[in-house]
């Protein structure tokens, strides 16, 4: 009976000893478990819009692994769903498989190319390559070369991604697919596909990513000035480069920049040459919006004589008309970019303070 007792009496202290020790640790559990008092949890920025929804047996059995990763990568970057990509992959080419004309070379009897199966623009029945009109303005760059590919998987599926983005989806997924390929049968066909290729079956509308994750694409702009001039640039995307172009429609690298300056009552140096001296030199990292960059790119040009140009828009972003076969006129980045020369400010030009003097006096 003695022995019960100190076994009993053992048990009721070891209890009693857990219970202090939980009731000393709570409020270390609680401060790690409710929100900062400094103003709540941050967003996790690595969850921006995906899918609710993991792979199914037939997703991962089907779709080939870089497929699928791109189908993932893009679907995050755009907030759409990435089974309606792969959707859309499978009833096309079969994520890329398919040996019909159109998917890795050339256009479909329908003028369609790559394995999202763009249509492209056709002159003299020859596809213009890498110059296709529905990709025109969804044309992207997925895998950093710094081209815009239809062909390529990465790109294409990105591009889709936006045009989907654009035409309803995540919310309105079938009407954002009928504007895709106009056809209800389609829609349902390409449906059908993404809830299978879903664990549970859904087409889930992904979680809505916090502002605090976007990255502003523009930098404050310095003065009202460069919020025009970066205003008219930017309102240029999708529109396609053309050698020597000013637009409306189309423009080559110097065109634009040019005729961003023009919307706002300026004259600068229509060429790239001529606007490489123009401008104040700026030194690299004290650039900022309006600013231009040049390289030394293109014919003709040396390390002192740049032959293409951006604008900046914002740290390490411009945007920019690069060439024929690079797609359309977008933001990209420059940092990471070979052949800088550097950098200058146009506006800081005699001339161009005169005129700004002038616009004010007038």
């Amino acid at each position: 009976m003695r022995g019960n007792r100190r076994v009993r009496l053992a048990l009721i202290l070891a209890v009693g000893a857990l219970c202090l020790f939980m009731l000393s640790m709570a409020p270390v559990l609680m401060i790690g478990s409710f929100p900062s008092f400094t103003g709540g949890e941050l967003p996790d920025c690595n969850d921006r819009a995906q899918s609710v929804s993991d792979e199914s047996q037939t997703a991962t059995s089907d779709i080939p692994a870089e497929y699928l990763k791109q189908y993932r990568a893009a679907a995050k970057k755009i907030g759409v769903q990435w089974n309606v990509l792969a959707g859309i992959g499978k009833r096309e080419t079969d994520h890329g498989r398919s040996t019909l004309p159109g998917v890795s070379s050339g256009t479909n009897y329908a003028g369609a190319a790559g394995p999202m199966q763009f249509l492209i623009s056709t002159w003299g029945g020859k596809a213009k390559i890498k110059i296709p009109s529905t990709f025109n303005g969804y044309a992207s760059d997925g895998d950093g070369d710094g081209w815009a590919d239809v062909y390529n998987p990465a790109d294409a599926i990105l591009g889709a991604a936006k045009m989907i983005k654009h035409n309803g989806a995540p919310e309105n997924v079938r009407r954002s697919l009928f504007v895709y390929n106009r056809a209800w049968w389609y829609v349902d066909q390409v449906m059908e596909i993404a809830e299978r290729y879903a664990k549970d079956g859904a087409v889930s509308v992904p979680p809505q990513a916090d502002e605090l994750c976007d990255e502003p694409l523009l930098a404050a702009a310095p003065s009202g000035t460069v919020s025009g001039i970066m205003e008219y640039a930017l309102a240029q995307r999708g529109k396609p480069y053309l050698w020597g172009g000013t637009g409306p429609d189309a423009f080559d690298c110097s065109g634009i920049i040019y005729m961003a300056y023009r919307s706002v009552g300026l004259t600068i140096p229509r060429t790239t040459f001529g606007q490489w001296p123009f401008g104040i030199k700026v030194p690299a990292g004290q650039e900022q919006a309006g600013d231009l960059v040049f390289f030394n790119a293109g014919p003709g040009t040396a390390a002192d004589r740049p032959g293409h140009v951006g604008m900046v828009v914002s740290p390490g972003k411009m945007v920019e008309a690069r060439c024929r076969l690079c797609g359309p006129i977008k933001v990209t980045t420059y940092r990471d970019r070979t052949g800088i020369v550097g950098f200058t400010r146009p506006l800081a030009n005699p001339q161009i303070l005169e005129q700004l003097r002038l616009k004010e006096l007038g």
